[in-house]
């Protein structure tokens, strides 16, 4: 009873995490450039194998049984976003699998991060920044933008920036992570990636296939529905773990209470 009652708390356990991913899915339907989650989860091995103790005594019927679940990685959906119009010269979207580049200063003097978060806007200064954080946007070689602190502003497909007069200002840093799975979120649509990762993608030039959309946004890629969905079914799985671990609390209070006396 007692193993059963593991099992069930097991599963509620792992429920629990998969309505949190889930609702933070849904929580961020409308969140540009969100890329949603998905919560893994796998079996966990019986205690003599997860310990490596292959002669510790053990009892092959409960074995049989399992050991319940464990939480698996938590892995992101780096599909495309809608595009959705805004009308805003200095807001861009990224059509393919690409980042625009931010600084972000950190103890160490500043770091760049990633992030499919297009609207810019300039500052006091006339540097082009993240509308939202005001982190600093970089170019290609990590640098900040400098942009009149007046005047239209085109962007072309490769994220060249040009004048009203057709002077070039600079370019968008636009990079590609082969890997994606190295990539870690980090709150505000930010990502980290390892230094050698992230060196990696700054020194390559944008990819091919990867188009910029000045006066865009990427919209979230969540589907409102299937998170909908996940939050529900995950709730239901919490409930049904919850009930099992009540009939086996009912099951050990008479097996205690009544059958122990009757002994």
């Amino acid at each position: 009873m007692q193993q059963g009652m593991r099992i069930s708390a097991s599963g509620a356990m792992v429920s629990l995490y998969r309505t949190d991913v889930a609702a933070a899915n849904l929580a961020n339907v409308n969140t540009v450039g969100f890329k949603p989650d998905s919560a893994g989860a796998q079996s966990r091995v019986v205690v003599r194998e997860e310990d490596n103790l292959p002669l510790l005594p053990s009892d092959r019927v409960l074995e049989q049984l399992g050991a319940g679940v464990l939480a698996g990685p938590r892995r992101t959906s780096f599909e495309q976003g809608p595009l959705q119009q805004t009308g805003n010269d200095l807001d861009v979207a990224i059509e393919g699998d690409g980042f625009f580049m931010v600084g972000v200063a950190s103890e160490d003097g500043g770091e760049t991060m990633l992030t499919r978060d297009g609207r810019f806007t300039r500052d006091d200064r006339g540097q082009l920044v993240q509308a939202a954080s005001g982190l600093p946007v970089l170019g290609p070689g990590g640098s900040p933008i400098a942009l009149p602190i007046e005047g239209t502003v085109t962007i072309d497909a490769h994220g060249f920036m040009y004048d009203e007069a057709g002077g070039l200002l600079g370019q968008l840093g636009v990079v590609s992570v082969a890997d994606r799975s190295q990539l870690h979120k980090q709150g505000e649509g930010l990502y980290a990636a390892p230094p050698g990762v992230l060196d990696s993608a700054i020194a390559q030039p944008l990819v091919t296939g990867v188009q910029v959309h000045q006066g865009m946004v990427e919209g979230s890629a969540v589907d409102p529905i299937k998170a909908m969905m996940e939050v529900t079914n995950a709730g239901k799985s919490v409930a049904a773990n919850s009930r099992m671990i009540g009939y086996h609390d009912q099951l050990l209070d008479q097996a205690i209470n009544t059958f122990a006396r009757v002994g």
